[in-house]
């Protein structure tokens, strides 16, 4: 008897969850093409830029340790 009441409860939430999950959904405001665009070309240039600096700072480290070994 009281499974059948619990049982309810979990389809009134399961429905109550879903709603405002739609609800939210319709708030999301999705970039334009043009945005998107100019911020992962941005993203992968910073990247590249960043990756090189490391590579030559990790080079010029080894090339100190070799000197003083």
């Amino acid at each position: 008897m009281g499974d059948v009441a619990n049982t309810s409860a979990e389809k009134t939430e399961k429905k109550g969850f879903f709603k405002s999950v739609k609800a939210e959904y319709k708030k999301i405001v999705w970039p334009s093409k043009e945005s998107l665009l100019k911020q992962s070309v941005s993203v992968i240039v910073a990247s590249i830029v960043l990756g090189a600096v490391i590579a030559l700072l990790d080079l010029g480290i080894q090339y100190a340790i070799h000197l003083f070994l």
